[in-house]
């Protein structure tokens, strides 16, 4: 049986503001959302296809953090994906492939059918969306087999969404975590308590609302349940993946204790894991986990709740 799923797997090639560059780190998305969720869950799976050259360190790494591998599928006749990760000084990102051709779309396909049985009944499934083209069809099939899904985009939206696909994307899953620039691309710009409320109004059952420094927003549209979620107080080296550590965690959070302000919590405590060094975290899960819960109970006070 597993517990989470988390998907996508690429090698990254990072382009600091400065100029400085870090190649050949795991990324992608996937390996990020399962740390999130390893901190919190013993058993965790990851969904994606790697190539031929995909890096003897990267499968060490998962091994290490017993991450279940049933779900990537390895193509011998394409080289693993490959992007460039350009970051700004104001926090925005631009992806630039430098893989081609089919490798692109055989690595990247999420098919319901392609998942291994277990992964199909797991507690909870997180996965990243384009949203002006969401692959929405996985997460209706997950829900139907009573599958907790969290979705959250993967990229800014190209144009404004109209109310149907604003509607489509928010509702698809039972959580949607996007950032700020992200909601204001798909629906323009409002302050971020506003934002949550919009995105609840469209059909978004939990909007877990990333801010950056700032922490996040958890909302329960049914209950009008709201937190205002501090991050830990971590010495940032990197903030790529954290948003996706953030929701991996804040994922395992909602579905082990159903607890809406511990959600948060746990999402912003997987976060200042990753946000600590370039790349991925070293693979020491004892003892990350017991410094995960000691990160637990110090930010616990500083949680509040907006009326």
């Amino acid at each position: 049986m597993i517990d989470f799923v988390a998907y996508s797997i690429i090698v990254d090639d990072l382009v600091f503001p400065d100029g400085r560059t870090q190649l050949g780190v795991l990324g992608g998305s996937g390996p990020q959302t399962a740390f999130g969720m390893k901190l919190w869950a013993d058993s965790v799976g990851l969904v994606g296809g790697v190539g031929y050259n995909f890096p003897a360190v990267a499968w060490a790494w998962l091994a290490q953090m017993e991450i279940d591998t049933a779900g990537i599928r390895v193509y011998p006749q394409h080289p693993t994906l490959r992007a460039w990760q350009i970051f700004e000084e104001d926090g925005r990102r631009t992806q630039v492939w430098r893989s081609q051709g089919q490798a692109i779309p055989d690595q990247l396909a999420l098919r319901y059918e392609d998942l291994p049985p277990s992964y199909r009944t797991a507690r909870g499934f997180h996965y990243g969306v384009h949203p002006d083209h969401p692959n929405l069809a996985i997460a209706h099939a997950l829900r139907d087999q009573g599958v907790v899904v969290g979705i959250e985009p993967f990229k800014h939206a190209d144009h404004r969404l109209s109310d149907a696909e604003l509607r489509a994307l928010v509702s698809a899953a039972p959580i949607f975590s996007p950032n700020l620039y992200e909601v204001e691309t798909m629906i323009g710009p409002r302050e971020p308590l506003a934002q949550a409320h919009r995105l609840a109004a469209a059909g978004a059952a939990i909007v877990a609302l990333r801010l950056g420094a700032d922490g996040s927003l958890v909302h329960l549209a049914e209950t009008g349940e709201m937190w205002r979620i501090p991050t830990y107080p971590a010495t940032v080296v990197d903030a790529c993946g954290a948003g996706n550590a953030y929701c991996g965690g804040c994922l395992a959070g909602w579905v082990q204790t159903g607890d809406l302000r511990l959600a948060g919590l746990y999402g912003a405590v997987s976060a200042s894991f990753l946000v600590e060094q370039v790349g991925l975290p070293p693979a020491e899960l004892p003892a990350q986990r017991a410094e995960a819960q000691r990160r637990l109970a110090a930010l616990q006070p500083r949680a509040e709740r907006i009326a």
